[in-house]
């Protein structure tokens, strides 16, 4: 069958202490601490940046199929699919948004593995993000996190889909309509004995009964949960012990939505040994089961950053208001920037896919796209060459003005030399700016930079690297 050919996260640098929030409103305070995605993060975003982990170093002249899948989508009408495809120079592929439901990302990867073996596509980008909005002062807000993940599938993966099932079930729980500012929550009982536990254990039964293994001969089970105990209990009851169903991401990035299985998937992937057996559960209005076997080459398919390193790799908030501007939960009079949907366009190869020139006369690189070359002058010599992700900086400034506002902490503001050439000014996000120095390596990192014209402007910024992206 199909299987998992390479896998990759994304976790945002930023983290709150629940203590903090418990603080901040008086309230008792969960343990551990929660992922905050910054104001210049979406999903969008960060499924961009498990997308790039993903397909690191691979070539995607074979990519056909790119699913992506969310339940805070920066847009209600366009897809976020394309927007990944255009970042990984895939015109071609098929693009699908899979939404509504907290098992968006094994019911695409389901979808994959459907086109996959049917031979409609010769491999396939999975990718599952989420940054949930929960109500102030609640237990739900401490709880969630931000994240996402991407799996590539392929028929000679490093893991392989041994059997699948899963159930449907209309049940009310979780929910968020399209007026609400945060999710709703059912009776907690009911919702974790028959919205959570009685789909999974069905769906996971099922698979299992189809794939011929046994629970005992599981090495980990790994599931999208409300909350830890519901996780652990429903673990239990399937036959699992806590050392097959240990999670790393409850305490230390939260409850990621859409994405906490997949990147449970790749946490335990990241440990996994040949042979190893892993059950994947997805669950939402029913739940996904998968029972997956590691190959004898899952070692080549490791890379760093792991789900390890990301989580911890982090900067930790200060304050609760400082969490509240980065989700853009304040009011804020900024003016809004100028725009143009048609530039946008035009200029869609340098912004997204980051597409430079090279001389044809001298060889010389320079972003962005000129007729005429810096170097040599040439005319009209130019050919488009894709550019390095990596550099150090060459020199900065530090902006206190930005966007008709003044900043008590500045922007960095930095020009960068990238590995194989390019000179590009840039933002610099993710960083204190008192660290920002000459020759300071750096890597890009896809962001929203501002909503001029009523629409999302996505780009480029920098920032320190989270790790080098090596094998492991």
């Amino acid at each position: 069958m199909a299987g998992i050919a390479a896998w990759g996260a994304y976790i945002p640098t930023f983290r709150l202490d629940r203590k903090t929030m418990g603080k901040a409103w008086d309230t008792p305070a969960l343990p551990g601490e929660r992922a905050v995605s910054a104001g210049d993060e979406d999903s969008l975003t960060m499924g961009v940046e498990a997308a790039l982990a993903a397909t690191a170093g691979r070539d995607l002249s074979d990519l056909d199929a790119v699913f992506f899948a969310t339940t805070t989508s920066p847009y209600a009408e366009k897809q976020a699919a394309a927007t990944i495809a255009a970042v990984l120079d895939r015109p071609s592929a098929l693009t699908a948004d899979v939404t509504g439901s907290l098992r968006a990302g094994t019911t695409a990867l389901r979808q994959a593995l459907d086109a996959i073996a049917a031979g409609s596509s010769r491999t396939a980008l999975v990718v599952a993000a989420d940054a949930r909005p929960a109500e102030p002062s609640t237990a739900t807000e401490q709880l969630f996190g931000d994240g996402a993940a991407a799996v590539l599938v392929s028929s000679d993966g490093a893991s392989s889909v041994v059997a699948a099932a899963g159930v449907t079930e209309d049940f009310t729980g979780p929910w968020r309509r399209t007026a609400d500012n945060y999710v709703r929550s059912f009776e907690p009982k009911l919702d974790t004995e028959y919205g959570y536990a009685r789909s999974v254990r069905a769906a996971v039964t099922d698979a299992l009964d189809r794939s011929g293994a046994s629970a005992d001969a599981v090495s980990r089970f790994v599931a999208y949960a409300p909350d830890p105990r519901t996780f652990a209990s429903t673990a239990k009851k399937l036959g699992f012990t806590s050392e097959q169903a240990r999670d790393p991401l409850f305490v230390t990035v939260g409850n990621l939505g859409t994405a906490h299985a997949l990147v449970s998937l790749a946490s335990a992937l990241d440990d996994a040994r040949p042979g190893d057996v892993l059950v994947l559960v997805g669950q939402g209005d029913g739940a996904d089961a998968l029972v997956l076997r590691a190959g004898d080459l899952i070692g080549n398919a490791k890379r760093r950053p792991n789900v390890a390193d990301l989580i911890a790799s982090k900067q930790m908030l200060p304050s609760y208001e400082g969490y509240l501007r980065f989700r853009r939960l304040l009011p804020s009079e900024t003016s809004e920037p100028k725009s143009s949907t048609v530039q946008y366009w035009r200029d869609r190869r340098q912004a997204l896919p980051f597409e430079g020139v090279r001389c044809t006369a001298c060889g010389q690189t320079q972003f962005p796209a000129n007729r005429a070359c810096v170097e040599c002058g040439a005319l009209d010599k130019m050919e488009p060459v894709k550019l390095q992700k990596r550099g150090r900086v060459f020199t900065f400034t530090l902006d206190h003005l930005v966007g008709g506002e003044y900043l008590e902490t500045p922007v960095p503001k930095v020009v960068v030399d990238l590995e194989g050439g390019g000179r590009v000014f840039f933002d610099m996000t993710d960083v204190d700016p008192s660290d920002v120095h000459i020759g300071m390596e750096i890597e890009l990192t896809f962001r929203r930079l501002h909503d001029g014209a009523g629409f999302h402007n996505y780009y480029w910024k920098t920032r320190p690297p989270r790790l080098a992206a090596v094998g492991a």
